[in-house]
């Protein structure tokens, strides 16, 4: 199996082992698609079976069958939730997973410029944080201005940096 990061458990909620859920999807309701999610201990993953989801604001509350009541929903604060990535949605054309997109090598028209070391999600945009040797990192918006080709196969981004944006 391999494992994306899909949310994290951030409280409890209520008494009955409900827990409240910031997700790392693009909607919300995105993570109603996943059945089970994994949590990861040290050298053991615990499957976690999802079957109630309700809305509040921007998180989840989640109810899983393997918690029962607040003292157990307490061990799972802070926990990571994982996702198999053979029960997550086909992406469209040109949308990528962020794990996917980490570690790809950056290029221009003059070469090689760094590596994308995160991708921050302001909203309106995606930007790359390319992390550079010797300089600041670039933060390269994901505008079609910009970004040109995303490689998954050959592992590379090839950009054009706008006037303004090296500085």
């Amino acid at each position: 199996m391999e494992f994306l990061e899909v949310g994290k458990i951030i409280n409890t909620h209520g008494l009955r082992g409900d827990v409240k859920v910031m997700p790392w999807t693009d909607t919300p309701e995105d993570f109603e698609d996943i059945p089970v999610v994994y949590i990861k201990r040290k050298d053991e993953t615990e499957k976690l079976t999802v079957s109630k989801i309700k809305y509040q604001k921007n998180n989840l509350i989640v109810k899983f069958k393997e918690i029962n009541d607040i003292n157990e929903a307490e061990k799972y604060k802070g926990i990571t939730l994982l996702a198999d990535r053979d029960d997550l949605w086909e992406l469209e054309e040109g949308v990528y997973y962020i794990a996917d997109l980490i570690g790809l090598d950056v290029y221009d028209e003059n070469g090689r410029i760094g590596v994308i070391a995160d991708v921050l999600n302001t909203g309106a945009n995606d930007i790359y944080d390319v992390k550079r040797e010797g300089k600041k990192n670039l933060l390269l918006p994901v505008i079609d201005e910009v970004v040109k080709e995303v490689d998954l196969e050959n592992g590379r981004v090839t950009v054009h940096v706008m006037e303004g944006l090296d500085e």
